[in-house]
């Protein structure tokens, strides 16, 4: 390691794909960021063009590295993070998806796991996967796009030939951790964190589960290697003739929540964060014990190191709360996400307006693949700041459901959370959320943790960063809240949250909507 090299990390998320490059600090020194189309095909189906996350990719890489002043070889590892379950299937040879990529919020697969669920089903798969069934996750997905690509307008093939194809290798199953892998390297491989969000994936033996295979007809030959978070063997490196002109290892891959926790450097058992982002995830570090929950949490792979246990976590996921600003903007209610600090402080309450963003079905720890998108409450004297104050409100009370369980399965109480994500620079949202968890939320000066995570794991790998101390060393506060005032009566609010809930859940029969 020299003073002028750095760690490159691509975090390609839900709604775009950003490139960043940090320092042995853990600093920013180069960013640059693109989104790409959100494809609504039917109702509650979500899609993304693949190729079009791969041109990004590339795009925001080379402009990362110019604004920069940066030349590609002084990257001494890559690193990559990624919207999680999110899956695909393109052609071994060619390197052409099949199909538009089924994205985590899609509801499709619906009736499929409410099929699961009448055929007794659930606790087995949640044996084996420590997940919850539901359409989220990538197994049905897979399964959907082998029996459906006739469908899909981007199919290169005859519906005939897929499954056969699939039987024989000849097409590849991934998620976008596995398509940014293969893209880079052209090797077909995936991190045991992404793995374990697949539905097809045994955390116990840490291994692709036949039996699982088997029920969603998804063949063991078009599935990825499954490898270390942090490898000191690393994945493959770039092509020195490819877009790049030089050969960078890709060392370090993770799914995005899980990358916000090792960026977080919650490396301990009891250490949790929440990432707020299109939606909100919770995890708490479990260490090597995968301790399953009784209250509608998940348990997943928090990371592994080369020649290291695997460490476990309990996560609470939360579908939409980032999304539910978005939608405050589609509505035109607010023009930017900015807006709504101001707005909400501008008024003393929400007015008894309660919003339940359930706009893809409920996730921890509800799991309601059937609830939609409430407001109650309403008067003729609601306005606008009424409903932008209801929306950041629904945000922390979702997470009080994830942490009210997580205590219980840990038995662990939550005296303080560090958190990230875009809205956490929301200084009303910090303090609301802290009052309404009645516990610190601690920010960090850096608030890209999840690029910065699956840095600190391709540096690690390459010996950039000798050990955890040094990546705990790098993390510095830049605002820590604690419960103050606006924490009265917050338990008689959060009761009257769970009944808006309640009028949420069961909404969508009839096929979905």
């Amino acid at each position: 390691m020299t003073e002028d090299t750095y760690i490159g990390a691509v975090d390609q998320g839900t709604t775009g794909t950003r490139f960043m490059v940090f320092d042995h600090d853990g600093r920013v020194v180069a960013n640059a960021y693109q989104k790409h189309e959100q494809i609504y095909p039917e109702p509650g189906w979500v899609e993304h063009d693949p190729e079009e996350i791969w041109e990004n990719t590339e795009a925001v890489i080379l402009e990362a590295l110019s604004e920069g002043g940066l030349e590609a070889e002084q990257l001494e590892a890559i690193g990559i993070t990624n919207q999680r379950e999110t899956t695909l299937v393109w052609d071994r040879e060619s390197g052409r998806p099949l199909a538009n990529a089924i994205v985590w919020q899609d509801r499709r697969t619906t009736d499929r796991v409410e099929a699961l669920q009448d055929e007794g089903k659930e606790e087995w798969v949640r044996e084996k996967t420590g997940l919850e069934p539901d359409a989220y996750f990538s197994a049905t997905k897979a399964e959907w796009l082998l029996d459906n690509t006739d469908q899909i307008k981007l199919a290169r093939m005859r519906p005939d030939d897929v499954r056969d194809r699939a039987e024989a290798g000849e097409l590849m199953l991934g998620t976008i951790d596995s398509w940014m892998i293969y893209n880079l390297t052209g090797e077909h491989i995936t991190d045991v964190t992404n793995a374990s969000r697949t539905m097809l994936f045994n955390i116990h033996d840490m291994d692709w589960d036949e039996e699982l295979l088997d029920e969603f007809n998804v063949p063991a030959a078009m599935l990825p290697e499954v490898r270390p978070s942090s490898d000191e063997a690393t994945y493959g490196s770039t092509d020195a003739d490819g877009f790049l002109g030089a050969e960078i290892p890709v060392a370090g891959a993770l799914g995005d929540q899980q990358a916000a926790l090792f960026g977080q450097t919650c490396y301990d058992a009891g250490d949790a964060k929440n990432t707020y982002g299109t939606g909100s995830f919770m995890l708490m570090n479990t260490g090597d014990e995968a301790v399953t929950s009784e209250h509608g949490l998940l348990t997943t792979v928090g990371f592994q190191r080369s020649g290291e246990p695997v460490q476990y976590a309990l996560e609470g996921s939360i579908f939409i709360t980032g999304a539910a600003i978005e939608w405050l903007e589609d509505m035109t209610l607010i023009e930017d996400a900015a807006d709504t600090e101001k707005l909400a402080r501008s008024v003393d309450s929400t007015d008894g307006v309660y919003f339940v963003p359930a706009f893809t079905g409920l996730g921890a720890p509800h799991w309601d693949q059937r609830a939609r998108g409430t407001i109650v409450g309403m008067t003729r004297g609601t306005r606008r700041e009424h409903l932008v104050r209801a929306t950041l409100e629904s945000i922390a009370f979702q997470t009080r459901d994830v942490a009210e369980a997580m205590e219980s399965d840990s038995g662990i109480e939550l005296t303080s959370l560090r958190v990230d994500g875009g809205a956490v620079k929301n200084n009303y949202l910090c303090q609301l959320q802290s009052n309404i968890l009645n516990t610190d939320i601690v920010r960090p000066q850096v608030d890209e943790t999840t690029a910065l995570g699956s840095a600190y794991a391709a540096g690690l790998a390459v010996g950039y960063w000798s050990d955890l101390d040094e990546l705990r060393n790098n993390w510095q506060v830049d605002r820590e809240f604690s419960p103050d005032d606006g924490a009265k009566n917050v338990d008689a609010r959060y009761g009257r949250w769970q009944e808006a809930v309640e009028r949420s859940r069961d909404w969508a029969r009839d096929g979905g909507d």
